[in-house]
């Protein structure tokens, strides 16, 4: 993969840092960072660093202490925007059950049910170039998890991330079930091919999870970002997979979308029982960034589906996005209790 052309003079200074060229740190200060075109690709591409890299970038380039100087300047504004508005307070409940309540208070958009009965073919596919840019990488972030944990919320860690890499079968590895859906829908399944094609607000599903990913500070939240994402996938697949065969998909071709209905219906037990549970048996203080953790993937991931559907409703050839449709989803936002 080669370094995504740049957005404004945070990504244009890591490029060149990147590439040898020294200059003086470029500082954000955004105030809509999950909308901030310019500050998510340069956060994606410095989180990529811990990741798989770029084919024209030297490897070491991974601990280059400039550019992690960069990266935590960076965060900052991101960091402080989830905090203000995924935060959430603990009650006396075991955290299994806040965060199935949290979950069931949840009204975010209804993508799913959109993509099931209504998404054209050029929609879906939409859809499908969006989620690439993590699904290709699914399991990754999450992995990280792995060595900072013990006892039994590592092992319900490690077996809810062997699931996803296809229990030791390449061919039954999530990505590489994704990847054939993407090619029904004639899209290129290369690692990274469309991330400098999507907006802000796809990056940041991306990099909230590697945000808790690379810090070791955000451990409880990573875990509890994964039972988010587990707890809410059952309905949600089944309602991908009925609209990826209406629109002609053969059952290979839908069979990322029905793999995640059979496996998360597990997976959501183990995580929120098994994960979080022990987790917080050992570390009673960690409830409440396990629940911001999970907080965190539920408004992002609405902020995603929000951009979608109001682009489609506005344009239904919609195909990618740009800066000023992730403006408009901004906009909406503010006047549904989520602050910009």
């Amino acid at each position: 993969m080669q370094l995504p052309p740049p957005r404004g003079p945070l990504s244009t200074w890591l490029n060149n840092q990147l590439r040898g060229v020294q200059r003086p740190i470029e500082i954000s200060r955004s105030r809509q960072p999950f909308a901030d075109e310019d500050l998510q690709l340069a956060l994606w591409i410095a989180y990529e660093l811990q990741y798989r890299g770029f084919d024209d970038v030297e490897p070491d380039a991974q601990w280059d202490p400039v550019i992690i100087a960069a990266r935590t300047h960076w965060e900052r504004p991101w960091i402080n925007w989830l905090e203000a508005n995924c935060r959430v307070r603990p009650t006396d409940e075991p955290v299994a059950a806040q965060l199935r309540a949290m979950i069931e208070a949840d009204d975010g958009p209804r993508l799913a049910p959109y993509l099931r009965r209504h998404a054209t073919r050029e929609q879906f596919r939409e859809f499908v170039l969006h989620r690439s840019v993590y699904q290709l990488k699914e399991a990754d972030p999450h992995s990280f998890g792995i060595p900072r944990l013990d006892g039994a919320a590592k092992a319900a860690l490690v077996e809810i991330e062997s699931d996803e890499y296809g229990g030791g079968r390449p061919e039954r590895m999530h990505s590489e079930l994704f990847r054939t859906t993407m090619r029904w829908l004639g899209l290129d399944d290369t690692y990274g091919r469309y991330v400098a094609e999507v907006p802000a607000v796809t990056l940041a599903v991306s990099n909230v999870m590697s945000l808790f990913a690379i810090h070791r500070r955000w451990t409880a939240a990573l875990i509890g970002h994964l039972a988010a994402l587990e707890m809410t996938s059952t309905l949600p697949n089944r309602q991908y997979a009925a609209g990826a065969a209406r629109l002609g998909a053969s059952d290979e071709q839908a069979q990322y979308f029905t793999e995640h209905v059979e496996a998360d219906a597990v997976h959501e037990q183990i995580a929120a029982h098994d994960l979080c549970g022990s987790y917080v048996q050992q570390h009673p203080d960690a409830i409440g960034d396990v629940l911001f953790g999970a907080r965190c993937a539920l408004v992002v991931d609405n902020l995603f589906a929000e951009h979608l559907l109001t682009e489609w409703a506005a344009s239904p050839r919609y195909l990618r996005a740009s800066a000023t449709a992730t403006g408009r989803v901004a906009e909406r936002v503010a006047g549904t209790g989520i602050e910009g």
